[in-house]
Order: C-alpha cells, then sequence, then structure tokens
C-alpha cells in the first residue's frame, strides 16, 4: 500500500487507466457503432489536456507535434468489442471487480491494451525522445472495417515503427498470421433427379473439394507454421428432385509471412486450373475469386530495436495465428499486450488490474529512450 508521498507517475497513470477502463466496459462499443465510446475518451483526453483528432470513431493524438527530422512510432489498440453472448454470469457491459480481475465485455480485448497505452503515450511524452509519438484509438477492428485504422492510417505521417496492443501476455508476436477468404463456383447442368439428367454440381466439386483439402505450401515459417487451408462453406441445391446446377464454397486461408496474400491465391488458382483442363478442356469447371488481398501477414526482424529490449527484459517474442490491425500496416509492428488472447470473444472475459500496472511499466521501459 502506497502512502500519499510515495505514490508515483506510474501509480497515477494505473489509477487513471483503471477509471477509464471501467467506463469503457459500461459504454457498448459494438462494432461500426463505437460513437458513445469513442466520445466517452475524447471527452477524457480532452480533460486531460489533450487535443486529439477525430476522424470517424477513430482518436489520434500528436499529430500536431511531429518533427519530420524524427523517425515516428505508433502506439494503436482497438475501442470496438464483439457482441455479448447469453453465456455471461457478469453483467458485460459493468466493470465488476472480483479477487483482482475486472470483467466486462472488452477488458481483455482491447480496452486494457487502449488505457495502457493511452497512460504510455502521455508518461513518454512527458520528457523529449529520440522520436516522434502518436497514439491512435481506432473502430472496427473486429470486423476489419475500412472506417477503422484503415481510414485512421491515412491520416498519419510516415510511420517508422508500431506497437499494436492486443492481450499478448506482453510477450511479443513478431510475426501475425494474414487472412483470405475465397468463394468458389463450381458449375454443373440442371435437371430432373428421378431421370438421369443433368450434371450434378455436387459430384463436380468433389474434386477440387479433395485438391483444397489436401493443398500445400512449401514454404513453412518457423515462427507461423505453414499457410493454412481451410473449406469453411458449402451449398448447393435448390430442391430435392433438381439436379444442382452450381455448388459454392468458401475458403478460409492463413497465410504466413513468406506469402503475400495475392501470391498464395494465384498459386491455388493456378492448381485449380490445371485440374479444370484436366477434367474439362473445354469449359471450366470450377473457378475462386478472392474477397480481399488487403489482410496480409507481417513480421518483423528479430534485431529491431524494440524486439531486442524485449529479449533483453525476459519476454519470450512468438508468432500469433489470429488476426489483428497489424494485417493493414505496411511497416514495421510488433503485437503486445496486456492480458491472455483465450480470454477474448469469451463469456465473463476479464483483465487482472495487476496486468494493467505490468503493462503501463513495461510499454515505458520498452519505449524511452529508445532508438530506431
Amino acid at each position: 500500500m502506497h502512502s500519499i508521498n510515495q505514490i508515483t507517475d506510474t501509480d497515477i497513470a494505473y489509477y487513471g487507466a483503471i477509471d477509464l477502463l471501467k467506463n469503457m466496459i459500461a459504454t457498448p462499443s459494438f462494432s461500426r457503432n463505437e460513437k458513445e465510446v469513442a466520445d466517452l475518451i475524447e471527452s477524457w483526453m480532452m480533460e486531460t489536456g489533450m487535443t486529439p483528432k477525430r476522424i470517424e470513431n477513430n482518436l489520434i493524438l500528436g499529430l500536431e507535434n511531429i518533427d519530420p527530422s524524427k523517425p515516428t512510432i505508433l502506439l494503436n489498440s482497438h475501442i470496438d468489442t464483439v457482441k455479448d453472448s447469453d453465456s455471461w454470469t457478469f453483467p458485460p457491459f459493468e466493470a465488476t471487480v472480483k479477487d483482482g480481475r475486472i470483467y466486462g465485455l472488452g477488458s481483455n480485448d482491447a480496452g486494457a491494451s487502449v488505457v495502457s497505452l493511452l497512460q504510455a503515450y502521455m508518461l513518454l511524452t512527458s520528457k523529449a525522445q529520440s522520436y516522434n509519438l502518436i497514439f491512435l484509438a481506432s473502430a472496427e477492428e473486429e470486423v476489419s472495417g475500412k472506417n477503422g485504422a484503415a481510414l485512421a492510417l491515412t491520416h498519419l505521417p510516415e510511420i517508422s515503427f508500431a506497437i499494436v496492443g492486443e492481450p499478448t501476455g506482453m510477450n511479443p508476436a513478431i510475426a501475425e498470421k494474414g487472412l483470405m477468404v475465397i468463394d468458389g463456383t463450381v458449375y454443373g447442368k440442371a435437371g430432373h433427379a428421378a431421370r438421369n439428367e443433368g450434371i450434378n454440381a455436387i459430384y463436380e466439386a468433389l474434386p477440387f473439394i479433395s485438391l483444397i483439402k489436401d493443398f500445400t505450401y512449401p514454404k513453412v515459417s518457423p515462427l507461423l507454421g505453414p499457410v493454412k487451408v481451410s473449406l469453411t462453406q458449402i451449398n448447393a441445391g435448390s430442391q430435392h428432385n433438381v439436379v444442382p446446377d452450381r455448388c459454392t464454397f468458401v475458403v478460409d486461408m492463413r497465410t504466413n509471412e513468406c506469402y503475400g496474400n495475392q501470391e498464395a491465391f494465384g498459386l491455388l488458382n493456378e492448381a485449380i486450373g490445371k485440374l479444370n483442363t484436366e477434367i474439362n478442356p473445354d469449359n471450366k469447371t470450377c473457378e475462386i475469386k478472392e474477397r480481399s488481398f488487403r489482410l496480409n501477414s507481417s513480421s518483423i526482424d528479430v534485431n529491431h530495436p524494440f524486439v531486442r529490449r524485449a529479449a533483453m527484459l525476459g519476454k519470450e517474442s512468438f508468432g500469433s495465428p489470429t488476426l489483428s490491425d497489424q494485417a493493414l500496416m505496411n511497416f514495421p509492428t510488433v503485437k503486445i499486450g496486456p492480458g491472455d488472447s483465450s480470454r477474448s470473444h469469451t463469456a465473463d472475459e476479464y483483465i487482472c488490474e495487476d496486468e494493467i500496472r505490468e503493462a503501463i511499466t513495461l510499454y515505458v521501459k520498452l519505449l524511452d529512450g529508445l532508438n530506431i
């Protein structure tokens, strides 16, 4: 227990972070509906003397103090949450404190990172640094929306390095898998099921499904492992007595840093094209189309000064299979934040109070005086 004379700047930052987090939990902030929580954080910033720039529901600090002769570091985390479920035993929109834990929707993913990075930003900018520092609280992360970080990043100067706050136990994720969703269509010919008519698109799809099931990419990442290709949805037919003329499917692909999404798509599309030629040289039986190439895998050099400093402090680097706004950033990034990814998107999500104190302290240790 601290006496009044022993309270430090870090203590003040910690108490401020806890208070703000509790208010964020009490303010529903589902993806694409973050206005109220953005209003809350914006008011908090202004009350503490800061001048945020607001773009939609994204809040940016530090733009007015940019020195073009210095590199720029970005601190980012997201203010939106997934929707709550019926499985909660604690009220999802009320910060419940029990046994050193704060329960509430968005406490772990990623409210704790937002408030910890914000307090670290305030501590770090209270003294001169060899870099510019920008803080971004972004929206629409859970849905990879176009009005979240993707929009806010277009309003930032050139970024040399970024920290993305997500629950990692304050261990640095120095690589992250990308995501690409692919839609496939296999064509047949409709006919009456009672007669020997038509070409059944479901049967025509089977060799292509088998190809996707067994498809592998030769380059394996030491941190992220192989590219993972999963057929996750399939649909065909309109009624029981009609031979379906079309079978559609969806592929979830998680790329590693060895492949850009466009390259990975091209290799799969080439294999499907070869199978098309073997099965039906005159017509295309199967075709695939990507929904987007923009959510690429990311990685950073293990010798980057931030990564080396984290290792010196006993933090273990790893590769993350889960997606974040890192995928939108075309500059070096590390994903690191308080909490545990296994608590995200679950009922009775929580963050430990001590994890927030540790995060603020560690962010400052990692960044104070850093040269990049």
